[in-house]
């Protein structure tokens, strides 16, 4: 019995050796390396990294088309049109509207937004730093902004992980920000000179995406698709270098037996030779070879590199005509089309506005830049395609037909009500549908159906007092 016992702190310790072994293993069988009992090396044989660093992206980025692909046109797409940040649906502009529309317009922060998800995907996080009035010398970056009236944002920069470095985390577990980033060290160049200054969080917005457990890292968006992008380096540069060898083939010389080449004839020969393969001579002149031209080998690169594509496609859910930029004309398929549209859409309600945008406004919120709203801001996008002509005039022909329908069936109308009906019959969106109750609202007091005392007491109705109630 004496030979189980252990004390509780090796005990402890061989728990977290083993399960660090454990992770180790994982890590390494997802990395290819133990394959075949251990005797292949599969990232080591086919040259895939098995550590990636944000150089790493960024190399790929600017020195790769696909790469730059799948980084650049979600985030094109995903903002494209125009963006309107409401507080009510009035003419007039609230305090909040005023000021962001100010500050929107000013520091084109639209083209800040647009750098910055870029930079962000192309490591685990970015930041936007906030530039403030209350900063008169560089120390005053490292200092906690003070919240108040007067406080103005006079610039703002996106900066990627690779120029800002987390330097301190919040370790007191009563905190409610504990464990994420203190203060940072920001590289920043005036043009001439670069330096690194020391900034606290609440002068930056940090930015994530695709997060799992972690908070403060998110996931850069070629790191999945990494060892594809290498292969299509593989079968695009091979191929090319392929049709340069091969499409201008070597030649092999046959002697006749019963010829001696002088000493003369084959300096001679090998002059003509080097001159023919730089393109100084087009004709070899010679007695005695006879010159046979070898085999082409070319092979179609496109079903190998179609495969990788694909992969690619189906990992970040772009549609490969996109990745390609195939997407307009008679190349796009309408299914492509709409597998696109979600996707942005998609990306709209999960990255641009919850990760970006409301960060953004809440933070200047926060520090009194802008006035709180009244009443919870909304995110208004433009659509993601307009529609053509034609698309345009089939679809107010269906909605016209609708209309007609439910307007002349009284029973439709008891039991749908209009707002429910441009909704879902319509496909009307939220903006739309208030946009319509407004003006169904006017008709009603304006037709005398209703006073406005009435209408108002329709939408917000008194609730009975109880008779049990003591007044």
């Amino acid at each position: 019995m004496e030979e189980t016992k252990t004390e509780p702190k090796n005990g402890k310790n061989t728990i977290q050796v083993f399960s660090e072994l454990v992770n180790r293993i994982n890590l390494a069988s997802r990395l290819g390396i133990d394959t075949y009992g251990g005797d292949r090396d599969i990232y080591n044989a086919l040259g895939y990294p098995k550590k990636l660093k944000i150089e790493d992206y960024w190399a790929r980025y600017e020195r790769q088309d696909i790469a730059k692909a799948i980084i650049d046109r979600p985030v094109k797409a995903s903002w494209k049109g125009h963006i309107e940040v409401i507080e009510t649906i009035a003419d007039s502009d609230t305090p909040f509207e005023k000021k962001w529309k100010e500050l929107f317009l000013n520091l084109k922060l639209k083209s800040i937004f647009i750098r910055a998800d870029k930079l962000t995907g192309l490591g685990r996080y970015s930041v936007i730093l906030l530039g403030l009035n209350d900063v008169t010398k560089i120390e005053d970056f490292s200092k906690p902004v003070n919240p108040r009236k007067g406080l103005e944002l006079l610039y703002v920069k996106p900066i990627s992980e690779r120029s800002a470095k987390i330097d301190t985390f919040e370790k007191n577990p009563q905190n409610e920000r504990f464990g994420l980033p203190l203060t940072y060290n920001i590289e920043t160049s005036d043009g001439e000179n670069t330096k690194t200054i020391k900034v606290h969080y609440t002068r930056v917005v940090h930015l994530v995406e695709d997060l799992s457990e972690n908070e403060v890292y998110g996931t850069p968006r070629l790191k999945s698709v990494y060892n594809r992008l290498i292969d299509i380096e593989k079968i695009v540069g091979g191929d090319a270098e392929m049709f340069w060898r091969g499409a201008r083939p070597g030649y092999v010389g046959e002697v006749d037996p019963d010829y001696q080449m002088s000493s003369d004839a084959y300096d001679d020969l090998q002059d003509q030779i080097k001159e023919f393969e730089n393109s100084m001579r087009r004709v070899l002149i010679n007695q005695g070879v006879k010159y046979n031209a070898l085999a082409q080998q070319i092979a179609d690169p496109l079903p190998h590199l179609d495969g990788q594509i694909q992969m690619i496609s189906a990992d970040t859910g772009i549609p490969k005509r996109i990745l390609t930029g195939s997407e307009r004309g008679e190349l796009s398929s309408a299914q492509d089309k709409q597998e696109w549209i979600t996707y942005v859409t998609s990306r709209r309600e999960e990255q641009n506005e919850p990760m970006i945008i409301r960060p953004f406004i809440n933070k200047l919120i926060d520090i009194k830049v802008l006035p709180e709203p009244k009443v919870p801001y909304k995110v208004r996008w433009d659509k993601v395609f307009s529609l053509s002509d034609k698309e345009k005039v089939e679809l107010g022909a269906k909605r016209a037909e609708a209309v007609k329908d439910y307007t002349t069936n009284g029973i439709a109308q008891e039991l749908i009500p209009v707002d429910l009906f441009a909704e879902h019959f319509l496909a009307f969106d939220e903006t739309q549908v208030e946009e319509l109750m407004s003006k169904v609202d006017e008709e009603k007091i304006k037709e005398g159906f209703v006073t406005e005392e009435e209408d108002e007491l329709l939408k917000n109705p008194v609730k009975p007092v109880s008779a049990n109630t003591n007044v």
